[in-house]
């Protein structure tokens, strides 16, 4: 289903907010309140009643925060949305500024007077993130209930989908052996028990799924894991209901209103993950102990059953993408915009019979549109897709079996000056990390650079990572391993990442190319040293538009990359479509 922007979310209605949000902020003494883009779980993606930095700001991206102080008001985040910041909120009461480059304890000192008072709500930000702040000197850094929630008249309801399960046979391993696997951890780091706020890591662990987030089929709950493999599951009772046998008798359900009961009565030292962990919920334990989160690396290592089974998932939705890219070129109509291109594109996937939803809302920028890196249409910004410009199409589908994400970017009549050289630059970018070899140990900070090395010959770069982990009907964007500049997570067999570098010319264009990839194990050549060494596998087949492609700037070897690709593209995708479908695909497949 196409979505708009939430209309509640305008640079206009951020004034009476802001100021009411002022009001409140008097009655507490405070000098400053701290509003993140995060729930109790601190995931990516939260409910509409969750969206407390889109309701004050007007902001709608997926990462960053909001301070708003007595006179003056700041909007924090990243490089992607650069140009969205600036279009949606208003400058005459929010300062942008480039987060992470400049973190909110570089700002505050100087933005608070000595002894300044910060509010923040303790169900929204971890522990180690209060702990970082609490080390400022001359800033008082308080919990408080919610100001936004308090001075949010209408805020929506909390989400209540029931759960339901997801199949052994897909997962690979039953919930009994998730719940041991992790029982033996919690005994080998020395504690009873271990409480998630996740509800990735609680959909891992009992092979359950849920409704509670749009796109993604998550249910909102908390779990505590014992070091005997029992679980306390805490959620609303009408939920789990109709899995109650699924769940069997060593998972005990508890409600929420309970929650705070249960925890202070667990003995024994209690493991939870600072980095993750809401301030409100280690103060509950009685005995908590740090400890690494002991599902995040053994969810990210997928079982052969999950690759198979997200396998099939992309050969069906590549060839869902084949479709509509024919479409795009022989089909759409003269005026076609945007929004037709979301509507067409899902109505393609859903032809398969087989799509729970869409993986996240279709990004479809044609023309400057596309340099918006996280740009999602409406009616208000909806443009024709005209002609001598160029269309990028990021999007991915949920279906039962895997989560896919693909971005490709198409020429609408002659593309712009310079976008040929740009889209074969980032095409090498994404030949260098398909092609990548590297020893046991290597994490993604290792491997970004040849995504980019490309592009850097030519004086340009891109302001996000290069890939991101992916789940199997879960979470689009599922960690911990990524490929990019900071990410120290070693890369393991069976880690599904994306791989998507790209070029953005502001108020022009867009470029983006983005397949899936997993970690293999690779076979040693004759003459190679005994030693461990893995490489990537594609799990995406759709093809790369060869009419924006400088063969002049490919080597041999990247030509001869392309074209095996194409061919694996026809194999794998050819008996999936008919007609005149296999006569497009054919066509963009053909040798360079």
């Amino acid at each position: 289903m196409f979505q708009t922007f939430d209309v509640t979310a305008r640079p206009e209605a951020a004034a009476p907010r802001v100021a009411r949000l002022r009001a409140w902020m008097a009655t507490q003494d405070l000098d400053a309140f701290l509003v993140p883009r995060a729930d109790a779980h601190q995931g990516e993606y939260v409910a509409p009643r969750d969206e407390r930095m889109a309701y004050i700001s007007g902001f709608t991206g997926s990462a960053g925060f909001v301070v708003v102080l007595r006179d003056r008001a700041a909007i924090f985040t990243d490089g992607r949305y650069t140009v969205q910041v600036r279009a949606q909120t208003d400058p005459a009461i929010f300062e942008t500024v480039n987060w992470p480059a400049t973190g909110l304890a570089d700002w505050l000192p100087g933005a608070l007077p000595d002894g300044g008072r910060l509010g923040f709500d303790p169900m929204l930000h971890s522990v180690t993130q209060i702990e970082g702040l609490r080390k400022l000197s001359g800033l008082d850094v308080v919990a408080v209930s919610n100001g936004i929630d308090a001075t949010w008249p209408d805020r929506p309801a909390p989400p209540n989908a029931p759960m339901t399960i997801y199949p052994q046979a897909l997962a690979g391993k039953s919930a009994t052996e998730k719940r041991a696997e992790i029982a033996t951890a919690l005994q080998a780091a020395g504690v009873a028990s271990y409480v998630t706020n996740q509800p990735e890591a609680v959909a891992w662990l009992l092979n359950i799924r849920g409704a509670d987030i749009a796109r993604t089929p998550l249910p909102q709950c908390f779990a505590v894991i014992h070091a005997d493999a029992g679980v306390d599951l805490i959620c609303a009772p009408e939920k789990a209901a109709p899995i109650t046998d699924h769940l069997g008798p060593d998972v005990r359900i508890t409600a929420p209103a309970d929650m705070a009961a249960l925890l202070g009565g667990l003995t024994g030292p209690v493991g939870h993950d600072p980095a993750s962990c809401p301030v409100a919920l280690a103060e509950m334990l009685t005995d908590a102990k740090a400890i690494p989160d002991p599902f995040a690396l053994r969810r990210a290592r997928k079982t052969g059953a999950e690759i198979a089974a997200t396998t099939e998932a992309h050969l069906r939705d590549g060839a869902a993408m084949v479709r509509f890219l024919r479409w795009l070129d022989h089909e759409r109509p003269a005026d076609a915009t945007e929004i037709d291109v979301v509507r067409a594109l899902e109505g393609f996937r859903r032809d398969t019979n087989q799509l729970k939803d869409i993986s996240f809302e279709t990004i479809a920028g044609v023309g400057s549109n596309g340099a918006i890196v996280h740009y999602r249409v409406n009616e208000d910004t909806n443009r024709k897709l005209g002609t001598d410009t160029i269309l990028l199409v990021d999007s991915g589908a949920q279906y039962l079996d895997g989560t896919t994400d693909i971005t490709r970017t198409m020429p609408l009549g002659t593309p712009p000056d310079g976008a040929v050289r740009a889209f074969t630059r980032v095409l090498q970018g994404l030949i260098a990390i398909s092609r990548a070899r590297f020893p046991v140990g290597v994490a993604g900070a290792h491997l970004d650079a040849l995504a980019r090395a490309p592009l850097w010959m030519d004086h340009r770069d891109y302001d996000h990572g290069t890939g991101h982990g992916v789940g199997v009907y879960l979470g689009v964007h599922d960690g911990p391993a990524r490929i990019s500049r900071v990410s120290q997570v070693p890369l393991e067999a069976g880690m599904i990442l994306s791989n998507e570098p790209g070029y953005y010319r502001e108020g022009e264009y867009g470029i983006r190319i983005e397949n899936l990839i997993h970690v293999v194990e690779a076979v040693r050549p004759d003459g190679g040293d005994d030693r461990k060494m893995l490489r990537f596998e594609t799990l995406t087949w759709v093809p790369i538009d060869r009419r924006l492609i400088d063969r002049a700037l490919l080597s041999p070897d990247e030509r001869a990359w392309v074209d095996r690709y194409h061919a694996d593209v026809m194999s794998k995708i050819g008996p999936r479509v008919d007609g005149a479908e296999r006569e497009w695909l054919t066509a963009m497949c053909a040798p360079l």
